[in-house]
């Protein structure tokens, strides 16, 4: 037997190839701000922009064109108060996308995706309600409930075809769903970030995002890293109060909780390869020490073949012009 038979050549290898990456698989983020023909550079992320309304727009007619899958929307609010008040506002950043996005043939044809969390939006940084405790802090879980659920209803009044909720409260995705039949929107899917583990690559995001805490840190209430089985037991709890789909943050590192959690359910699962994880690479090919569409594209791969059936990448429009 000569396993390299079927390598000799691209034809070859292509007609074998167990996994493959179509731009219908990619969700791509985009950060709204406020103002027109805003568009402004991330240091920290190349390539990657705080953009306002109308280029939110353009760029939702370049991600149709390509066919990628759809668009997960973050706000940066002009203001923000301890409560996160600009993330469920009827006029609120992402609200406004929205309803620019459905007007558009663009919108019509991409999955508008709104994140759902309050941490843009407050003024300390936490993705909920933040109280005293013991001489230090507390996000306060279950007021932050309410708030998470006026915000999906929100968005989905504003248009957004799934909510994913993002804050690793426990219980929000049984209150969002209660908010959200009771609003008359009981066919809004949730993609709730089941397991959001307590990252080293989130960095670039909140500078992006302007949503880096101003006190502590997020352990409290985003998994530790070193945790499968509770992994395990965030999903099951998310599903059983009404999740459609789930979503894996970061993607690289954590690949073995993709892996079991596509053999232990059965609904759709997504791997968010995020920004940490994006401007490791882009400083890579910055120095000439990869190849940037060989690691793209087997950083990609390596998440599909673990179980994702869809990935959030801040390369999805270059993967997918490279796959036309």
């Amino acid at each position: 037997m000569r396993m390299r038979r079927l390598r000799r050549s691209e034809a070859l290898r292509a007609l074998v190839r167990e996994t493959a990456i179509e731009p219908g698989d990619l969700i791509y983020p985009l950060f709204i701000c406020p103002g027109e023909g805003v568009r402004r550079g991330v240091g920290s992320m190349p390539g990657v922009f705080n953009i306002s309304v109308d280029e939110a727009v353009r760029e939702a007619e370049e991600a149709a064109r390509l066919g990628v899958g759809g668009l997960l929307l973050f706000g940066l609010p002009e203001t923000k108060d301890e409560q996160g008040t600009g993330a469920w506002e009827e006029n609120g950043i992402v609200q406004q996308a929205l309803r620019a996005l459905k007007q558009s043939d663009a919108g019509k044809k991409l999955a508008l995706i709104a994140d759902v969390c309050l941490c843009e939006y407050t003024s300390h940084g936490h993705c909920g309600i933040v109280i005293e405790s013991q001489g230090g802090f507390e996000v306060d879980n279950d007021p932050t409930l309410e708030r998470l659920a006026r915000t999906a209803v929100s968005q989905a009044q504003a248009g957004a075809d799934v909510v994913a909720p993002s804050d690793m409260m426990d219980g929000r995705i049984a209150a969002i769903r209660r908010a959200l039949d009771e609003a008359g929107f009981a066919m809004t899917p949730i993609l709730s970030y089941a397991a959001k583990f307590a990252s080293a690559f989130y960095g670039p995001f909140r500078e992006a995002a302007d949503s880096a805490p101003q006190f502590g840190d997020r352990r409290s209430y985003q998994m530790d890293g070193a945790n499968l089985r509770e992994a395990m037991r965030e999903i099951d709890l998310d599903i059983e109060e009404g999740a459609d789909m789930i979503l894996m943050k970061p993607a690289m590192p954590y690949l073995d909780v993709v892996r079991a959690a596509r053999e232990r359910v059965g609904v759709p699962i997504g791997a968010y390869q995020v920004s940490g994880e994006y401007s490791m690479l882009q400083a890579a090919f910055e120095k000439g020490w990869l190849d940037p569409t060989r690691a793209m594209f087997e950083s990609l791969v390596s998440m599909r073949r673990a179980g994702a059936d869809f990935i959030v990448t801040y390369f999805a429009k270059e993967v997918a012009k490279l796959l036309r």
